[in-house]
């Protein structure tokens, strides 16, 4: 089995955390910490399941579960600033930046993700990845995040591309639901990356 691009593709479109980016240790590391600082347990599967949402939802959902006395907004606001602390430690998903480095040029790019979009320019710098794509949407950028196909369709607008022409690689069901949502067609990138033990909790 090999990850490919679809003969039929016009454009591609990249997820980005766990999918360009091996960045969920590096969240995963964050939101720990910060349930040892206001007294909660970050279980895995949280992350799992919300997996392309913005950071405001898992913070609503951490709040509200653990009665938490800070809002979901400050929440937030410490958790970006300690991802963005330590964004020199994430890594490329080689298998999936491969094929950006082999498509650059021929194909038109684009990065959908429900980071936001400080986060995700910061990511793709780390990464050397910035100037591969001709479009980059975030969680700033749209009202309806990911399951709302809104992020891709945004996508194959501003890369001039029918969303049918458009193949989506996502890691998450919620990005995967965004792309079938949007007519686009769907590449799940999980089994061909060792996320490593983490991820199967």
């Amino acid at each position: 089995m090999e990850l490919k691009v679809n003969p039929g593709a016009k454009a591609l479109i990249f997820d980005l955390d766990g999918t360009l980016s091996d960045s969920l240790p590096v969240h995963m590391a964050t939101w720990h910490s910060l349930g040892e600082t206001f007294g909660f347990i970050f279980e895995d599967r949280v992350l799992m399941e919300m997996t392309g949402m913005p950071t405001i939802a898992f913070a609503k959902r951490l709040v509200s579960e653990n009665n938490l006395r800070i809002t979901p907004e400050e929440l937030v606001k410490l958790k970006q600033q300690a991802f963005w602390d330590s964004v020199g430690l994430v890594k490329p998903v080689e298998l999936v930046v491969g094929i950006v480095n082999q498509y650059h040029g021929r194909l038109p790019m684009a990065v959908g993700t429900g980071a936001s979009r400080r986060s995700a320019l910061l990511q793709l710098d780390t990464l050397g990845l910035t100037k591969m794509f001709d479009a980059i949407v975030t969680a700033d950028d749209v009202v309806n995040h990911k399951p709302h196909p809104d992020t891709f369709l945004k996508c194959a607008e501003l890369l001039g591309v029918e969303p049918s022409g458009c193949q989506v690689f996502e890691d998450g069901i919620l990005g995967m639901e965004a792309a079938r949502a949007a007519g686009m067609m769907v590449t799940d990138v999980r089994p061909f990356i060792n996320y490593g033990e983490w991820a199967l909790s």
